[in-house]
């Protein structure tokens, strides 16, 4: 069961976390984040720190450790937890005012990271002990770990995680830190993409465990952006494939990432609401459940390239030569289309986009529109199910479309289009393909 930083970021929420917690059947591994907004305020203290701002870094530091404070007073009642809440922070925050004194490096810049994770599971333990329930920690900087590639290392995980189990087998709630990780070198890390969720899904595969639930502030996945569309309702059931094409293409409840490792072992993921637990939420598995169009999603901060050659398009090599240049500065492309005199695809990041643009110039006309969103709908044999693509063309014919890319998946038909045209494009899609 993991809980994200909404779900424990009030001690009364925190308090019902650990109603949910004791109240199934069975062992249950809790994944714990940080508290909502920590993990933001150690970043601002690490940027500040590394432009040498040291008040300011104080500043962040001094108020970070009064929100946690006081946070320790409502989450606990008796003096002997509130005294070892306390003595938690401290250790913490001493950590965290020395650093003030060292010169900043990425290393360092991951150990501030780490302590979020690591006050949340600490202090969730002082209340679980105030309450009398048979509990243990186990850190997750002891089975967590990295290859020099930033990729999980799933054999040691597994022995580990199964090594320290087996020598608690009496007890039945074990509490650990979702992010942060060890790396090849042996330092404090984190596993980034997914976070949290990607910790939860290690561990469900890594233990074969019967479910891995995800609980956040939504009931489930939604068939289209509730911050965009009015009238949005959660999916039931998704299969692994079409979890994981939405989680890529902008639904923001869960990271693509986090979706595999549990589909490797066949481990069911729950996405369920803190706030409302008796909601059903939506299960991902290996089955889809039912065939059609099931959901939408948008990537915004896409940048398009066109790469027009009369000459060179039809020439042996050409696309492997435009693709080495992206993989050559390990940019990701999402979408391609092509023609007999121009190829276009999409990336998400401008990071060597000068480099990029500059590599390709000589393969012809280079041409980059900044801007664009891309929106993907998906759903089980979604291009083999009839009249799909009348429906969605018919509902949005008043948008302009830059490329469209079917058929390169079963559940995914995907739209680019200019940015400013989203929020109308999803309302469109609701009411066209789901009558909402």
């Amino acid at each position: 069961m993991k809980f994200g930083g909404t779900s424990v970021g009030k001690p009364s929420r925190m308090h019902e976390v650990a109603r949910l917690v004791t109240s199934g059947k069975g062992p249950v591994i809790v994944v714990l984040s940080a508290l909502s907004g920590t993990t933001n305020a150690l970043v601002e203290i690490s940027q500040l720190l590394s432009q040498s701002n040291r008040e300011a870094a104080k500043q962040g530091i001094d108020r970070l450790e009064a929100h946690y404070r006081s946070f320790v007073q409502e989450l606990v009642g008796t003096e002997a937890a509130r005294t070892e809440g306390n003595a938690i922070i401290s250790e913490h925050f001493e950590f965290l005012n020395i650093i003030l004194r060292i010169s900043f490096s990425d290393a360092l810049y991951k150990d501030i990271l780490a302590q979020g994770e690591l006050m949340s599971t600490r202090l969730f333990c002082v209340y679980l002990q105030e309450q009398g329930i048979d509990h243990l920690l186990l850190p997750a900087l002891e089975f967590m770990s990295i290859d020099t590639n930033e990729e999980p290392r799933i054999g040691s995980i597994k022995a580990k995680l199964g090594s320290l189990l087996k020598q608690h087998k009496k007890k039945s709630l074990f509490v650990t830190q979702g992010y942060i990780c060890r790396n090849a070198r042996g330092e404090v890390d984190n596993l980034k993409r997914g976070g949290s969720d990607y910790t939860a899904s290690l561990i469900a595969a890594a233990i074969h465990a019967d479910v891995c639930e995800i609980w956040t502030d939504i009931d489930g996945m939604h068939n289209n952006d509730p911050r965009m569309v009015d009238k949005t309702v959660a999916i039931e059931q998704l299969s692994f494939d079409e979890a994981a094409e939405l989680a890529y293409f902008g639904a923001k409840i869960l990271h693509p990432t986090c979706i595999w490792p549990a589909q490797q072992e066949n481990v069911p993921v729950k996405l369920l609401n803190t706030m409302q637990p008796l909601a059903p939420g939506t299960v991902i598995m290996h089955q889809a459940g039912s065939v059609g169009v099931k959901a939408v999603a948008a990537k915004d901060g896409i940048i398009a390239i066109k790469i027009k050659s009369s000459r060179m398009l039809l020439a042996y090599g050409f696309l492997r030569k435009v693709f080495e240049v992206f993989e050559k500065y390990k940019t990701s492309i999402d979408m391609v289309t092509t023609s007999e005199v121009a190829v276009s695809l999409t990336i998400d990041t401008d990071n060597f986009l000068k480099e990029i643009i500059r590599e390709l110039e000589p393969f012809g006309t280079v041409e980059v529109d900044r801007g664009q969103t891309i929106i993907s709908m998906v759903g089980n044999e979604i291009a083999q199910t009839p009249d799909v693509l009348n429906k969605l063309f018919q509902a949005i014919r008043e948008i302009p479309v830059r490329m469209v890319s079917y058929g390169g998946s079963r559940h995914n038909i995907s739209l680019l289009i200019p940015a400013e045209y989203k929020k109308q494009t999803l309302q469109l899609i609701n009411s066209g393909l789901f009558g909402l």
